[in-house]
């Protein structure tokens, strides 16, 4: 599941509605071939609390963490999308919500972490959303953010300097893991700039 920010075509004029029947094709997405799942799910393990918790998902790994025996809630603007997501996580311990990855509708409820991947570059105000996400935290709860810079031609996303940089006026700790160069994460071969950030906030 991914989140765009808009009502029905998202940012860069991506419509995820038309998008959700296709949008499982990419090898990272889908998770269909079982050395990139099996990347992925070696990921989350260091990545995620050690016992199971609360995980809010505005991303695209909520399926690998409810696998972890981790509680999922998911979010996701385009109701296709969360149709989607819920198709694929039934009968796991997971709900999935339709509304702004900015600002989750979950209320007063925390999570232990929240996981986000390929989400903040499509946000006009990423600061803004991580200050809220830092707040869905319990103490000692984590960020886990999985970003990039997509292409070398025309490229497009947010270099990791640039999201150390937001995450800073937070506080704790920030740890950056570089992801571009383990092709079973994407199924191939890529040269742009992938990678991995968690952070404890103060």
């Amino acid at each position: 599941m991914t989140i765009h920010d808009g009502d029905g075509a998202g940012t860069h004029g991506v419509d995820w509605d038309a998008e959700a029947a296709a949008f499982d094709e990419e090898p990272d997405h889908g998770l269909r071939d079982p050395r990139v799942r099996a990347a992925w799910a070696a990921r989350l393990e260091t990545w995620l609390p050690g016992r199971p918790g609360d995980v809010l998902d505005p991303g695209s790994l909520s399926l690998l963490a409810a696998e972890r025996g981790h509680r999922v809630t998911g979010v996701d603007r385009s109701p296709a999308m969360v149709a989607l997501a819920r198709r694929k996580l039934a009968g796991r311990d997971a709900v999935f919500l339709v509304g702004d990855a900015t600002a989750p509708p979950v209320g007063e409820e925390r999570y232990d972490a929240v996981l986000v991947r390929h989400v903040l570059w499509t946000l006009p105000e990423p600061d803004r959303a991580l200050r809220h996400w830092r707040g869905l935290l319990r103490p000692g709860g984590r960020l886990v953010l999985v970003e990039g810079v997509w292409g070398t031609v025309s490229p497009v996303g947010i270099p990791a300097g640039r999201l150390t940089a937001l995450l800073a006026p937070l506080g704790g700790r920030v740890d950056v893991e570089p992801l571009s160069g383990d092709t079973a994460l994407w199924g191939r071969d890529v040269d742009d700039e992938r990678y991995a950030v968690v952070a404890v906030p103060d």
